[in-house]
């Protein structure tokens, strides 16, 4: 179909919006030239179609037991019954395209959606052997650490079913603490594989930046999107990083070349002797249980006895670290997620026109229907852009690389660095009609540990620390970039030293390789 003609009242509003200032006679000479810039338009339109791909006949079914509201969408795909994965079953969190299947994002503005290509990940995970077993359900758009964001309903924490299970890969932590699944794929752009580990006592690792290729998950932010493990066991997490990361050549957050490393082969190595750093501003926040920081000084403590040498070390700008995620997270969210139709554009990289186009028409449609976090992105990112021009997100960008060095200046003394994941344990699911205040906090309170190192782009894995009222915490441990090798071996030396880490009652024993 061609592309319509827009007529000389439609060039004025867009004249009013640049600031152009034209007069009527002036858009009215414009009119036929904007017609003839449209025929590059639709040649592009008419090129890609001769390549583009039709989505694969896949068979998906929704589910049918679904306490948890964890599963988005059953499925039962593999393509191999040979490689390093062979028998085990994945989820994958509903952000990252599966072809075939419909992916919603967690969000009614991506409702109908079927993607026609398969995700980097989901490639490598089908080619090492895996079954992929579903999507799981996420927070809307990704935006939250709550799980009671997603639509249609919130996901439940194993642990208690009237608590949340974290966000925004809920339904990928939910599946794997249950033993519903042996592994899931997460999504990290704030601690969104970090939270919902912590909340339910699984190890959900957050790669180094460009390790694990973006391409074919719903991007929010350029320069902090990341994609990661979650799984019951160090061995498992480093089992799958060995199959997703290395190069793929379509995502621009990636290096041009990354040597490739085995993670399970470096698990064999001692751990005995590597230096810890426990960052005392890690510790103590103010929304911080106190049971919680001494869950994770019990398991420093439990990581000396296995050989580390752990000592405190400040790094204040940890503390100013969450104004520059802040700043990053909802005016580049804004600009990317929002106005950008989750693309945006002006990098390299694979991108996806059928999303963009559905989700372009599905978010103006149901606006109303995204989340409260959502909405304050749009409303705050896109004020402040107007306001400054973007000069708020440049600063913060520029400012990230102070914020770098402040966490490597630490690491040069340390092999890595230790705190609590989160703050505090797995809360209440909120009731519908909670407060707009009430909304965020219980959405966005527990990420002042977790997001700076999206913003950094440092290695950093959650790993159960004991329970705390019957409820999981996390100790995450940060490590060098691209020595994510070194953060596991850490992990996988506490995890070896407690014995394994607890599941919740009725939870089905792990597969192992």
């Amino acid at each position: 179909m061609a592309i319509p003609v827009p007529d000389a009242v439609r060039l004025a509003a867009l004249s009013q919006h640049y600031g152009f200032d034209l007069t009527q006679a002036e858009v009215g000479e414009f009119v036929p030239v904007v017609e003839g810039t449209l025929a590059a338009s639709e040649e592009v339109e008419r090129l890609y179609r001769r390549s583009a791909p039709e989505a694969p006949v896949r068979e998906f079914a929704l589910p049918a037991d679904n306490p948890l509201n964890a599963w988005s969408v059953r499925t039962a795909i593999s393509e191999t019954a040979e490689g390093s994965l062979a028998g085990r079953t994945v989820v994958v969190k509903d952000n990252v395209a599966v072809a075939g299947v419909p992916m919603v994002n967690g969000s009614a503005s991506m409702d109908g959606f079927v993607p026609r290509r398969d995700a980097t990940v989901v490639r490598r995970l089908l080619a090492a052997g895996a079954t992929i077993s579903g999507k799981s359900t996420c927070e809307d758009l990704c935006f939250s650490g709550g799980s009671f964001t997603s639509w249609p309903g919130p996901v439940r924490n194993p642990w208690d079913l009237s608590r949340n299970a974290g966000g925004s890969s809920s339904g990928s932590a939910a599946l794997v603490a249950s033993g519903g699944v042996d592994l899931a794929v997460g999504g990290d752009q704030g601690g969104s594989v970090r939270i919902p580990a912590s909340f339910t006592g699984i190890v959900g690792h957050k790669p180094t930046y460009g390790l694990v290729p973006y391409t074919g998950a719903f991007p929010i932010e350029q320069t902090i999107d990341h994609l990661g493990p979650m799984t019951r066991t160090v061995g498992d997490a480093a089992l799958m990083l060995s199959v997703l990361a290395g190069v793929d050549g379509y995502d621009s957050r990636q290096p041009t070349v990354l040597d490739p490393v085995d993670y399970v082969a470096a698990l064999r190595e001692s751990a005995s002797g590597l230096r810890v750093g426990v960052v005392r501003e890690g510790f103590g926040t103010p929304v911080s249980l106190t049971g919680v920081d001494d869950a994770v000084r019990g398991a420093v403590e439990v990581l000396q006895a296995a050989g580390l040498t752990a000592d405190e070390v400040s790094i204040p700008w940890h503390l100013d670290a969450m104004a520059v995620w802040n700043v990053i997270a909802t005016e580049g969210a804004a600009y990317q997620m929002i106005d950008g139709h989750g693309y945006g554009m002006g990098t390299w990289g694979q991108y996806d026109p059928e999303l963009i186009a559905h989700y372009a028409q599905g978010r103006v449609a149901r606006g109303r229907d995204l989340s409260k976090t959502v909405q304050l992105v749009g409303l705050s990112g896109r004020y402040t852009f107007e306001l400054g021009g973007g000069k708020y997100y440049a600063m913060a960008r520029n400012l990230s690389y102070e914020l770098r060095d402040a966490y490597d200046a630490a690491l040069a003394e340390y092999d890595v660095l230790v705190m609590p994941t989160l703050p505090y344990v797995a809360r209440e699911l909120p009731s519908p009609d909670v407060s707009l205040a009430d909304y965020l906090d219980t959405a966005l309170s527990m990420i002042g540990n977790t997001a700076p190192f999206d913003v950094t782009g440092h290695p950093a894995c959650s790993v159960p620390a004991g329970l705390v009222d019957g409820l999981p915490a996390g100790m995450m441990i940060i490590g060098k970039r691209f020595d994510d090798a070194t953060v596991l071996r850490v992990a996988h030396a506490y995890e070896q030293a407690v014995g394994g880490f607890p599941a919740p009652a009725g939870a089905a024993a792990p597969a192992t390789s």
